[in-house]
């Protein structure tokens, strides 16, 4: 009959499947047609990661002068202090041992300070951008010479978040995956606080239930850096975790009182006063790196020439999109690996500004999955370019391609595919009458008593690692040393 006699839905349902979106969609759905990656695929990223962490470790000290054991010493490449932002914890622990560091939430005040004590006029700009609690965590690097007390630094922070990333799930034989990923060399390079920040989350999530006290005293700690944590809120008042809530709140009251009571309540003014409105002239007019090491939607839109008002307005909608996701997620008990590793994604996404040295929490979830029996090749591959993103935003970005929302937005859709996927699963296998429990269950306490033939063996307190140990094959809190 020809096209022309083609009833009117049918070309209209053809032309709908013809669509790029569409077919990302299905394909999606159906792990695209992805071959399945070697054995031995893994370990080749895990040797590169090795060689790229210790090439641009040693590259960065044969490059610099000689290091004094007591003093910052200049390095050659960016007239910056070796062990670079670490010098601004060590004078932060300095001043935590005298008046505190309100004379330097003035940028030019604090570098002429830091130009006049290591005698270098050439010395590049340092922004203070700490909230002042974190002073009562950092004093002791204060007391220690200069390159011990970054090696301390560097050194105790990665073991804290491998003994975190253990608590949390991850098998001892996928520690060095998560060891050695890209951020975490791009952390130790930077000096920055990503190791602690990335133990803190970690350790919250991980006794949601178990030890609610100890979440809270860990998100409340978290917030010496308040946009990792922004997304905790919503999730904990969508599960109705209100004891972790009540920690978290009293844990930050008491560290913003004590802070205070040390260095005076001016404090708080003067950082809100100063230190805020600069981070906000920082992120809309700051140039060179910080185009290449943030992820998020604004600084995309800043990459590719767009101004701030427009920046800002397409992060408005990331991050309206990136709350209806997690609030989605949460809303209802669904897989927990996938949930937390939703959750965690979309700070990225959401905040406007993360770095890529903060992704060194993501190589916790992303090795949560890769223990995962149900992945398809797909989420093998994403799973690694998730891994090497905090690397390979940095070349795109130097071509003005901001790879990091193309990555995390592709990474975040194929999860929620995923839960979807389990979802439909689990409606089919209640219908069934063949329901698998121990996929349902989310980090997420029961709100009812369960009836005597369909008891929990667990309590609320083992729920959620044990959730977690049984969905993915590998031994949950209860059965790790202590």
């Amino acid at each position: 009959m020809g096209r022309q006699s083609e009833p009117r839905r049918a070309r209209f349902a053809r032309f709908i499947t013809s669509l790029p979106p569409y077919a990302i969609s299905t394909g999606m759905a159906h792990g695209f047609a992805f071959p399945p990656p070697r054995d031995d695929f893994y370990d080749k990223f895990i040797v590169a990661g090795a060689v790229f962490m210790a090439s641009i470790e040693v590259a960065y000290f044969l490059l610099s002068n000689t290091p004094s054991l007591y003093l910052p010493t200049i390095e050659a490449p960016g007239q910056t202090a070796i062990g670079r932002d670490f010098l601004n914890i060590w004078m932060g622990g300095r001043s935590a041992l005298a008046n505190g560091p309100a004379a330097w939430f003035d940028l030019h005040t604090y570098n002429q300070f830091l130009r006049d004590f290591m005698g270098r006029p050439d010395l590049h700009d340092y922004y203070w951008s700490y909230p002042p609690h974190i002073l009562l965590f950092i004093w002791p690097f204060g007391l220690m010479p200069y390159l011990a007390a970054f090696a301390v630094w560097t050194g105790l922070g990665l073991v804290l978040f491998l003994l975190a990333a253990r608590v949390g799930g991850v098998e001892r034989r996928h520690l060095l995956f998560a060891a050695v990923a890209p951020a975490v060399g791009l952390n130790i390079f930077f000096g920055q606080n990503g190791f602690f920040t990335a133990a803190l989350l970690i350790g919250g999530l991980a006794n949601l239930d178990r030890r609610p006290l100890l979440a809270g005293v860990l998100f409340g700690i978290l917030t010496i850096k308040p946009q990792l944590g922004l997304l905790l809120p919503l999730m904990l008042i969508l599960t109705g975790r209100w004891r972790v809530i009540l920690w978290a709140a009293m844990t930050a009251a008491v560290l913003v009182a004590a802070t205070g009571c040390l260095y005076g309540v001016d404090i708080w003014s003067a950082y809100l006063n100063q230190v805020v409105p600069q981070q906000r002239y920082l992120q809309e007019n700051g140039k060179g790196v910080l185009f290449l090491v943030i992820p998020s939607f604004f600084y995309a839109a800043r990459l590719v020439g767009l101004p701030p008002d427009a920046a800002w307005a397409i992060q408005a909608l990331a991050s309206i999109a990136g709350l209806a996701i997690v609030a989605w997620t949460y809303v209802r008990r669904r897989d927990p690996v996938l949930s937390v590793a939703v959750l965690v994604t979309a700070v990225f996404l959401v905040s406007p500004y993360t770095l890529n040295y903060d992704m060194v929490v993501l190589g916790w979830v992303l090795a949560l999955l890769r223990q995962r029996e149900d992945n398809e090749p797909i989420d093998h591959y994403l799973l690694i370019a998730v891994w090497t993103l905090p690397a390979t935003m940095m070349l795109a970005g130097l071509l003005h391609i901001p790879l990091a929302i193309i990555v995390l937005s592709a990474f975040t859709a194929r999860l929620l595919n995923r839960l979807v996927g389990e979802e439909g699963r689990e409606d089919a296998s209640r219908r069934e009458g063949t329901t698998e429990p121990d996929r349902a269950l989310n980090w997420r306490p029961a709100t009812a008593v369960a009836s005597s033939g369909d008891q929990m063996s667990l309590d609320a307190s083992e729920r959620d690692l044990a959730a977690i140990a049984r969905a993915n094959d590998f031994p949950s809190i209860t059965e790790m040393p202590r």
